[in-house]
C-alpha cells in the first residue's frame, strides 16, 4: 500500500498542487512519515529557499536602484522615491525577521544585487554607467537603516 500511496502523491503533485499539499501536512500531523513524497517534498523545501533569497535579492535591487538615484539626482528626488526607499527597507526587514539566517549573508547578497541596481539607475535616469558607483558605496548598515539617505 504505501507504494500505490506514493506513487498517487506523486501523480497528485504533477496535477494538483494545493491538494497534495495539505496531503501532505495531514500525513506530517498524522505523523505517517511512511507515506510522505519525500523526494518532491524535498524539492519543495529547497524551492521555498531558493524564492526567500531571490526576493531578498530582488528588494535590494529596488533598494540600491533608487538610493543610487536619490545619490545622483539630487534634484528630481521625490516623495516616490522616497516611499519606495522605505517600502524597501521594511520589506527587506520582514524578510529577515521570517528568516533571521538570510542577515548572515546580507553581504554576498548585495554585492550580487548591486550590478543590476546599477543598470537599473543608469536605464532610469537614462545617465551612463559610470556615472554610479563601480562598487557599492554604501554598507549594509547604510542600506537598512531608516535614517540614511546618500547625498550627492
Amino acid at each position: 500500500m504505501g507504494k500505490q500511496m506514493g506513487q498517487s502523491t506523486a501523480v497528485a503533485y504533477e496535477t494538483d498542487f494545493y491538494a497534495w499539499t495539505q496531503h501532505q501536512t495531514n500525513l506530517l500531523r498524522d505523523e505517517e512519515f511512511e507515506e510522505l513524497d519525500l523526494p518532491n517534498l524535498i524539492e519543495e523545501l529547497a524551492a521555498m529557499a531558493r524564492r526567500e533569497r531571490r526576493e531578498l535579492i530582488s528588494r535590494l535591487i529596488g533598494l540600491l536602484g533608487h538610493l543610487l538615484k536619490w545619490q545622483v539626482q539630487g534634484d528630481l528626488r521625490s516623495r516616490s522615491w522616497q516611499n519606495t526607499i522605505r517600502t524597501q527597507r521594511l520589506e527587506i526587514a520582514l524578510l529577515l525577521a521570517d528568516s533571521p539566517s538570510l542577515r548572515a549573508l546580507l553581504e554576498e547578497f548585495v554585492a550580487s544585487a548591486y550590478p543590476q541596481a546599477r543598470d537599473v539607475a543608469s536605464k532610469e535616469t537614462d545617465l551612463l554607467r559610470p556615472r554610479f558607483p563601480e562598487s557599492c558605496p554604501y554598507t549594509v548598515e547604510q542600506i537598512l537603516a531608516d535614517d540614511f539617505s546618500p547625498e550627492t
